[in-house]
């Protein structure tokens, strides 16, 4: 059984050390969207929420996007909240931003302390995220680095690789998510997932996408996925079930695997 490394916020673990938690997605294009869903979300009592910022059509204005934010924070309460802006590369909406420009964002975001964690990618620039570890590190919030491939699944070595440079680069958090082409790939992920749990010294997240990964959506935690995706209100990505189904099978999963 892997080592279970918990997700911390503000130095405690999230939602009291509960293995997994359970993420919902926020993909509204206004504000009036995003609260709408944020209402629909919160009657369901997700443990982390996720805003897809790169859904947000006020994107390039930063005052708006802190006030969205700090608006999340206010009606989720201590539910942490997790600002993503997923690029066009790793499955993401076109934004009307440069990389600098986005990474200003983050900075700003991260300045505003109107949220928990965040989610980049660790294919950007290595100067883009050294300066958001430091802005993430002085306001006492979570980087998650991530790697998403939305063609294929790379083999076993490589996504032990890809676990290994999110710690390497400094990250509180790892995740990968890749889309198999068959079963076979399926358990590769769940074989990286297992390995990589009992080395790294960080808390990871992976997942497979689609109809095939769903399966690591509902029993990722076994193989040491400290957090999975679910739909709240949207989607924002293949494969993810309604959090109602996803908490049925995650109690049946701990109940059967872990005897709680």
């Amino acid at each position: 059984m892997p080592t279970a490394k918990a997700i911390h916020i503000h130095g405690q673990p999230a939602a009291g050390g509960k293995f997994p938690l359970v993420c919902t997605p926020l993909v509204g294009r206004t504000a009036e969207q995003v609260m709408s869903e944020l209402h629909m979300v919160l009657a369901k009592k997700p443990d982390v929420l996720e805003w897809r910022v790169d859904f947000f059509k006020d994107i390039g204005n930063t005052a708006a996007v802190i006030e969205q934010a700090r608006r999340i924070k206010q009606l989720a309460g201590d539910t942490p909240l997790l600002f993503t802006r997923r690029s066009i590369r790793e499955g993401g909406e076109p934004i009307p931003l440069s990389e600098d420009q986005v990474v200003a964002l983050y900075e700003a975001i991260c300045d505003s302390q109107s949220v928990d964690l965040i989610d980049f990618e660790m294919a950007n620039d290595a100067g883009h995220i050294a300066r958001l570890r430091q802005a993430a590190q002085t306001h006492d919030i979570q980087l998650v680095l991530s790697f998403h491939n939305f063609s294929c699944t790379p083999d076993l070595n490589t996504l032990l690789e890809r676990f290994q440079q999110a710690q390497d680069l400094g990250a509180n958090v790892a995740k990968v998510a890749v889309m198999p082409k068959g079963l076979e790939d399926v358990l590769t992920l769940l074989n990286a997932t297992l390995q990589a749990s009992r080395t790294l010294n960080i808390p990871l997240i992976s997942m497979s996408m689609g109809p095939f990964g769903s399966l690591t959506r509902l029993v990722g935690s076994v193989f040491g996925s400290a957090l999975t995706f679910a739909v709240g209100a949207s989607s924002s990505a293949p494969g993810q079930v309604p959090i109602e189904d996803l908490n049925t099978v995650l109690a049946i999963v701990q109940k059967s695997v872990f005897g709680k």
